[in-house]
């Protein structure tokens, strides 16, 4: 049984961990969050020591590790994302392996300063790729590895969730908090697709406003065309009737990949991975955290050359826009 320590337990994310640390068998012994509404903790682990303020979490940690001999396994990380740098650091610096979820960090060189804090520390740090265990993509990935060399593929992606008002008043909603949508909700499809198709060779970027992104990537092995959005209004008419709020699409060469069930689980197959050595450490995650870094800061060109049909509709305005 391993020792875990959750940093975000209030977060929309956190029950996934929470579950995943208690599926595989192991203990959480303490949490944090600025926020206490986290009573989903007595679900998995009510005797858990939780803290609302980080510098008294820190010194519950150092006080199990040497005055009652307990150390801390991993940290586990669900904060907002431009806090994971700071909380891995936290975490090897009080001897734990951390598990952080995507993305990462918010530019590469954060990377490149946290891998000398792994080789200080002797410590790894583990990020959540949940789409690479996913049995489609894992099938996928394989079916491209095993074809022909030198084909170039087709690819549109479209990723529809949609988000209230809420959405810009928090975090989510500050593009030097949150990265803005393409890494918000973007980079874990960036990652799958670099995985299973190889470097990026180019990165355009269509339309970036508030509420979407599109654009056009390169790859070793494929060409892809991108749309991502967070209004309700962009849904597909036959996805709204049913009530949904999200629609997620990957077509191959005009052909759908399906992979809109078997999510529920990837958090526990991630930690079993971990668990056993077998975890997408730091080095795996350069790919996906330079593109959305380059598309935060790449001017859009506008509706030309190679595009997602749905670049073309219509902007809306910003919910809190006066004009």
């Amino acid at each position: 049984m391993k020792n875990f320590a959750l940093i975000g337990a209030a977060g929309y994310i956190a029950p996934r961990h929470l579950k995943a640390i208690k599926d595989t068998g192991n203990n959480l012994i303490a949490a944090l969050d600025k926020f206490d509404s986290v009573g989903i903790m007595d679900s998995y682990f009510p005797n858990a020591d939780f803290f609302v303020e980080f510098e008294r979490f820190d010194r519950h940690i150092e006080k199990l590790r040497y005055e009652k001999g307990i150390d801390l396994d991993y940290t586990s990380i669900c904060t907002p994302n431009y806090l994971h740098d700071a909380h891995i650091r936290q975490a090897l610096r009080v001897g734990s392996d951390a598990i952080c979820e995507k993305p990462l960090v918010l530019n590469p060189w954060n990377i490149d300063a946290l891998s000398k804090i792994e080789e200080n520390t002797g410590r790894r740090i583990w990020n959540i790729l949940q789409l690479r265990v996913h049995p489609s993509i894992v099938a996928l990935k394989k079916k491209i590895d095993e074809g022909p060399k030198d084909k170039i593929y087709d690819i549109d992606l479209t990723y529809l969730t949609s988000r209230g008002h809420w959405y810009y008043t928090s975090w989510k909603g500050d593009i030097e908090k949150s990265g803005g949508i393409a890494t918000n909700i973007g980079v874990h499809f960036y990652d799958m697709l670099t995985w299973i198709f190889g470097d990026v060779k180019s990165n355009q970027v269509h339309i970036h406003s508030h509420d979407r992104a599109a654009g056009f990537l390169q790859l070793e092995k494929a060409n892809v065309r991108w749309f991502l959005s967070i209004n309700e209004n962009m849904l597909p008419a036959k996805i709204a009737e049913k009530g949904q709020r999200t629609y997620r699409s990957i077509a191959i060469e005009g052909e759908e990949l399906e992979f809109s069930g078997g999510f529920t689980d990837l958090h526990c197959v991630s930690y079993e991975n971990i668990l056993a050595g077998n975890g997408f450490g730091i080095e795996e995650t350069h790919n996906a955290i330079s593109i959305v870094h380059d598309i935060r800061h790449i001017k859009p060109i506008g509706i030309k050359g190679d595009y997602h049909p749905m670049a073309k509709e219509m902007l809306s305005k910003h919910p809190f826009s006066t004009r």
